[in-house]
């Protein structure tokens, strides 16, 4: 950082910073708050820029640490942000750039220093620091104020009630994040946190009328992806004739360090990574993950889910149930545009499972949409570049494939919706196809990649519960979709063989010696044998109910007939070969009575010939395929720690010493 670096280790010896953690106290009308807030850097936006200002003030924060029991600084701090708050929005009305300027000042701070108590002590000790203040040395006020839940419910009324200007956007991402530091005690926790000072205040109290309005403002914030000013349109931009009455002022009041104080600029190292296009709504969305992912209170449901359960269209008129609090309308399309333009997260994507899993409306309406391929297509990419997605992120987008697979319509509609040249799928140019050929590649891609990379169980029953939930209603099956249904049945039929292998001779040389543990061949070859039945009951339910749709997949299936023979008298098979075999030998021999040297196209025509001929009765009837998404008895264990490991690594201006983080593990570069 060149020659910033020498200034911000001039910190520690700041004047204004040495009074506010000194042993003095400060009262909230003091002038000294105009001058300590009467500082112009850039707030700032990496990591590296924040850890430098953490190493920078480790001093200071400790005297303030120790100090503010006795002097009640932080509460006089808070004081002033909180009296400013209440001219905000007129402030913004008028134009009032100093006065917004400096009040974000005061939030910016509060967000430090809330971030080191949080870090720094439990949750006690952190309210003991915010919940009374000093009116003389040695004595303590009798009716003390809870400042701690005053400045969240005020953080909630600036998140939703300020307007969104150019002067504003800073502040607005400022309250936003100072929330997220509010509730990032978790971080500090291994298990996760069912009692805290956030269920306190968040879920009861003065804060819980904010509910649906701070969902309903978050979510907005998400759909608009409204981007940050321009350089010259924040406050500093606005001179005067004299050159500049912003750094005029701060020159006149802030001497020394504050008005040379930046960090970061063009050297820094964030810069050489890509900007968020919209500061607001990633922050936006982090909250909303977080709050909608609390635990339950020991005698409340968790309202911020409640809100998020229920929502309805703003086209929607009819009346909210009296039962169902926190409820609000939201524009379900400019919603709709933006979780299919923002797929390249983690945090949308998880947004967009939180809503299709646990808000019925959002369901219903997103199934019902004629442009489905604008959803799935983000989602499909996700899979398909797996080896570069977290598999968490590739979790996600397969469970909402499984959600989505729950629905007959929405399997019946994705064959009818047909695709040109998708770029991204290497494998294969892929000049036209349809939308449910394309998903059921990029399924069976994840399937194979996870046979031969993670080996994952899970991942593999709900890949297969997608495409068996779609296997009654697969139509026109793209010539190579069809191959890579087979070709997948062959990759299993030759593991299960090399398995079988194994375990018979491991069973050989049991009999000679009792002393070398043995592998439990015999619990692979039962999982080899679940996957392998369920991709015949995938390609028999194909076959029994829409086998005249389906020509490309009997294609496949005589072409590698050899495959299946193996299992026709296997005892866990057998049933569900019945079926696959008596097509198999129908098609055989009417492919022998066309006699030898057929071409594709016409072995193609005797398929289609040959369908209207087999007698649909002699296909033994199985019971529809139907897996539902069921989360886990307590999926709370999952997905907080997910969503704050999202906040850790996504959050813009925020920053924790990796050592601290309890919740999870993470790196220390």
């Amino acid at each position: 950082m060149g020659s910033n670096s020498s200034r911000i280790g001039d910190l520690p010896k700041n004047e204004y910073l040495k009074k506010l953690s000194g042993i003095e106290s400060v009262s909230e009308n003091d002038p000294f708050w105009n001058q300590l807030l009467s500082f112009s850097f850039p707030a700032p936006t990496s990591s590296a820029d924040l850890k430098l200002l953490e190493e920078a003030t480790i001093s200071v924060c400790k005297s303030l640490v120790e100090n503010n029991p006795r002097t009640g600084n932080v509460g006089a701090l808070i004081k002033v942000f909180l009296s400013r708050t209440k001219e905000l929005k007129l402030s913004a009305e008028c134009q009032n750039h100093i006065f917004i300027w400096q009040t974000h000042n005061a939030l910016f701070i509060i967000c430090y220093l809330l971030k080191v108590f949080i870090c720094e002590m439990s949750e006690e000790e952190l309210q003991l620091h915010f919940t009374y203040e000093e009116k003389s040395p040695g004595s303590y006020t009798s009716d003390s104020e809870d400042l701690l839940e005053e400045l969240v419910c005020c953080l909630m009324q600036l998140i939703t009630d300020i307007p969104l200007l150019d002067i504003t956007y800073e502040i607005s991402v400022e309250a936003i994040s100072t929330m997220v530091v509010f509730l990032s005690c978790q971080l500090f926790h291994k298990e996760v946190l069912r009692q805290s000072i956030s269920h306190k205040y968040l879920m009861r109290g003065r804060c819980l009328p904010y509910t649906s309005k701070l969902v309903k403002t978050l979510l907005y914030n998400f759909i608009r992806q409204e981007k940050p000013p321009p350089p010259g349109a924040h406050v500093f931009s606005q001179q005067s004739d004299g050159g500049g009455l912003l750094y005029g002022l701060a020159s006149g009041v802030a001497t020394g360090l504050w008005t040379v104080f930046t960090l970061g600029g063009a050297s820094s190292k964030a810069a050489a990574s890509p900007a968020l296009a919209s500061p607001l709504a990633n922050q936006s969305l982090l909250l909303l993950l977080v709050l909608a992912n609390l635990t339950d209170a020991e005698d409340a449901a968790n309202p911020y889910r409640q809100a998020i359960m229920s929502f309805k269209n703003t086209q929607d008129n009819s009346p909210f149930p009296s039962s169902i609090p926190h409820t609000f309308q939201i524009n379900f399309n400019s919603l709709y545009t933006a979780l299919c333009e923002q797929q390249t997260s983690d945090q949308a994507t998880l947004l967009l499972y939180t809503l299709l899993h646990q808000n019925s409306n959002i369901r219903t309406y997103m199934l019902a949409r004629t442009d489905m391929e604008n959803l799935v297509l983000p989602i499909l990419e996700i899979l398909y570049h797996v080896e570069e997605r977290n598999s968490h992120h590739v979790y996600m987008a397969l469970i909402i494939l499984l959600i989505l697979t729950e629905d007959d319509g929405f399997n019946r509609s994705i064959h009818e919706v047909i695709l040109k040249n998708i770029t991204w799928y290497s494998e294969r140019v892929l000049t036209e196809i349809s939308l449910g050929s394309l998903l059921i590649l990029v399924v069976i891609r994840t399937i194979q990649y996870n046979m031969t990379r993670t080996r994952d169980k899970y991942l593999h029953t709900n890949c297969l519960a997608a495409l068996a939930n779609m296997s009654a209603q697969f139509r026109s099956l793209h010539q190579y979709a069809a191959q890579r249904i087979i070709s997948l049945f062959s990759l299993l039929s030759k593991k299960h063989n090399k398995v079988l292998e194994q375990a018979t001779q491991s069973l050989r040389g049991s009999l000679s010696s009792n002393d070398v543990p043995l592998p439990d061949y015999a619990q692979d070859l039962n999982v080899i044998e679940e996957v392998i039945r369920m991709m015949l009951e995938i390609i028999n339910s194909c076959l029994t109910n829409s086998l005249h749709h389906n020509p490309n997949l009997v294609y496949a299936l005589l072409y590698k007939r050899d495959l299946f023979e193996q299992f026709r008298t296997h005892p866990s098979f057998q049933d569900i070969m019945q079926n696959i075999d008596l097509v198999i030998t129908f098609f055989s021999s009417r492919l022998l009575q066309a006699g030898a040297e057929l071409s594709v196209e016409r072995v193609l025509e005797i398929i289609k010939q040959g369908v209207v001929a087999l007698p649909k009765d002699r296909l033994k009837k199985f019971p529809e395929l139907k897996f539902k998404y069921v989360e886990e008895e307590q999926p709370e264990e999952f997905f907080i720690p997910y969503v704050w490991s999202l906040v850790y690594n996504s959050a813009i201006g925020l920053y924790w010493n990796p050592q601290d983080i309890q919740l999870f593990t993470m790196d220390s570069d």
